[in-house]
């Protein structure tokens, strides 16, 4: 049972206590650490449960103009700590959503967040090119006005939820301006996109590479105006980028237990390998880094809850340190498991692998600490 002594913090209301109980009697009937040998059904059938469970109204905000973002990093935390794919599919449906819940019409929020929020339809977040990762300003994918079209030309990859989402918020070059000033964003179905290749990674989970062959869908598919595309996206980054420190801080709460029962039950000759002055040096450091990281992003949830400052900064500091933090507790783990941290179907060697993509994606570490750095230098 993961450590919840955190929810007595006075960031946390009652409804994230009696959420985070709710998550973990879900977590206890639905996430036992299953994998199936289909990836693209298992994630599918974990959208629609946690849809049919009333958990992905949290990622469209059930209503509301914002998302409560402490809820959003317990569920991601809890569904972690139990269950990578779990998490997947919960956070995509928030983060392929996002900008059509913060800058869509009413039209478009009535067509999509509903079956978002049910998990009907399967959203997914396309913005990463071949030549275009964290300089989403470059991206090459364009989008021409055509009467009462917009025709899009391009390639995305490294698209989560590619080959099973129902609809992709696309991000394309419409030239209103140089770089930045030149994006909009886009809700396009499916059925437009041409799935070009299943990529496969560490952690397996859906993954693909799209190309846009002068797909045509209607004017009104623009979120937002034309040329505010990049704000659209950093600002729905920004959003969820908390819960990304969130999701890294369940793994490590994971790695640290795992090791806490190894080495209270592995024997070094008459004594407990949790008897050793290095062993117990070591998950001291784990525990302090799982604390550091759980402040971090619970400071940065609920100062965007409460609203009335620009927490770009916390939330790059949380990303940043439980990303990072994780894969150190990860790795101290597996290394005191010694050849079983290593072997497949171990929690620890599964734990190794998935928190390797969260030190990238939704913002690289080195570009947190730009975000970090340029704010402490503008004041």
């Amino acid at each position: 049972m993961p450590d919840r002594s955190f929810l007595s913090w006075p960031f946390f209301e009652a409804k994230h206590r009696e959420l985070s109980d709710e998550l973990q009697s879900w977590c206890a009937e639905n996430c036992s650490d299953r994998y199936a040998d289909d990836l693209d059904s298992e994630c599918r059938m974990l959208v629609r449960e946690l849809g049919a469970a009333g958990f992905l109204k949290l990622a469209v905000a059930d209503g509301a103009a914002r998302p409560d973002l402490r809820s959003l990093a317990i569920a991601r935390e809890t569904l972690a700590y139990h269950s990578a794919l779990a998490d997947f599919a919960f956070a995509m449906q928030g983060l392929g959503s996002g900008a059509i819940l913060l800058f869509g019409t009413v039209e478009q929020k009535r067509q999509w967040l509903p079956r978002v929020a049910s998990g009907e339809s399967i959203a997914a977040f396309a913005m990463t090119e071949p030549e275009c990762g964290s300089d989403a300003a470059n991206m090459q994918t364009s989008a021409m006005r055509e009467g009462n079209e917009w025709v899009l030309v391009g390639e995305k990859t490294l698209i989560s939820n590619g080959g099973i989402a129902d609809f992709y918020l696309t991000f394309a070059r419409t030239g209103e301006g140089e770089g930045a000033r030149g994006l909009s964003a886009f809700i396009v179905p499916a059925d437009a996109v041409t799935v070009a290749e299943r990529i496969e990674v560490i952690a397996p989970h859906p993954l693909a590479r799209l190309t846009y062959d002068n797909v045509r869908i209607p004017a009104d598919a623009i979120v937002g105006e034309p040329g505010e595309g990049f704000r659209i996206g950093m600002e729905t980054l920004n959003l969820f980028r908390v819960t990304v420190g969130a999701a890294a801080l369940g793994f490590a709460r994971r790695a640290l237990d795992e090791a806490l029962v190894f080495a209270s039950s592995r024997r070094l000759g008459s004594a407990r390998l949790a008897d050793n002055a290095v062993t117990q040096e070591k998950l001291a450091d784990m525990a302090l880094l799982v604390d550091a990281s759980a402040l971090l992003i619970y400071r940065a949830a609920w100062q965007q809850d409460e609203g009335g400052t620009d927490n770009r900064r916390a939330a790059a500091m949380a990303k940043l340190h439980a990303t990072e933090a994780a894969q150190q507790v990860i790795d101290a783990a597996v290394q005191m498991h010694g050849g079983a941290g290593v072997t497949r179907g171990v929690k620890v060697e599964e734990l190794y692998r998935d928190i390797r993509a969260l030190r990238i994606y939704e913002g690289a570490s080195e570009v947190q600490r730009q975000i970090i750095a340029r704010d402490l230098l503008k004041g």
